[in-house]
């Protein structure tokens, strides 16, 4: 690839995106965490995939959105790394696991359950998928900084959405809420799409990934009317985008201090 190259895909050639790059799924959302940075310039839109790049404490940094689930993140997460991105975040809504994780908590996420369609065309399914350690120190940092109530621990990445939300009317039901009970055991916290193919990308690459999620409910926690207005006045909060973005300095920070 020459460095004049337009990528397919992302619409993106080297120098349009900054080292550090913010990874959410929804293309909406990339100007509303594009909001966060200095001087923000919309760079380009293709498909599922919307960039914008500014800066934080005088460092490039980018938004590009993923669009739902693994195959087409591990396009866009390919891509960015062809073009010069090394450190991502991915930054997104999930469904608690745990009694304990209450509608608007923050999920740190440490490493992820490869059940999805896409990691194994990369790697078989004994490779653990895990978060970047300098990453993950640094969401948790900011985490209690901004002080949000989190946890930190596994994700599910699944390629069904509607497998997850209503297992019931699912002809595998049984097998579904079986698997379910074992990542509710085994102590994952949030169920989501697109985590596990970014770490392993990621470990394949040597690259640092991480991931933050604004949690909603878990399968005990039956949201009423009420409940779901509070949880939208959550999302408008953007508690998992400020962590990150808060995430990101501190990233940049370290990163002075080695180079």
């Amino acid at each position: 690839m020459k460095k004049e190259d337009t990528l397919y895909h992302i619409q993106l050639k080297e120098g349009d995106v900054g080292r550090y790059v913010l990874l959410p799924g929804d293309p909406g959302r990339c100007e509303r965490i594009a909001k966060y940075f200095d001087n923000p310039k919309f760079v380009a839109r293709n498909r599922e995939y919307t960039t914008y790049t500014g800066t934080l404490l005088n460092e490039k940094v980018s938004v590009t959105s993923t669009g739902i689930g693994c195959p087409s993140t591990a396009i866009a997460v390919e891509e960015l790394m062809m073009i010069g991105a090394d450190t991502f975040i991915r930054v997104g809504t999930a469904g608690g696991i745990q009694p304990e994780n209450k509608t608007g908590d923050i999920a740190i996420i440490t490493g992820a359950i490869r059940d999805e369609g896409t990691t194994p065309q990369y790697l078989p399914l004994e490779f653990p998928a895990v978060a970047d350690l300098d990453v993950t120190i640094a969401l948790r940092e900011a985490a209690r900084q901004l002080g949000l109530r989190n946890h930190s621990g596994i994700a599910h990445s699944k390629d069904s959405f509607y497998g997850e939300v209503e297992p019931h009317r699912m002809p595998m039901a049984a097998h579904l809420l079986e698997r379910w009970q074992a990542w509710k055991a085994g102590g994952a916290i949030a169920s989501e799409m697109e985590t596990a193919i970014l770490f392993i990308l990621a470990s394949i690459h040597r690259k640092r990934a991480g991931g933050v999620m604004l949690l909603i409910g878990n399968p005990a926690e039956q949201m009423d009317e009420k409940e779901l207005q509070n949880w939208n006045a959550m999302v408008e909060e953007d508690r998992q985008i400020r962590v990150a973005v808060e995430a990101i300095k501190i990233l940049i920070q370290q990163d002075r201090l080695i180079n």
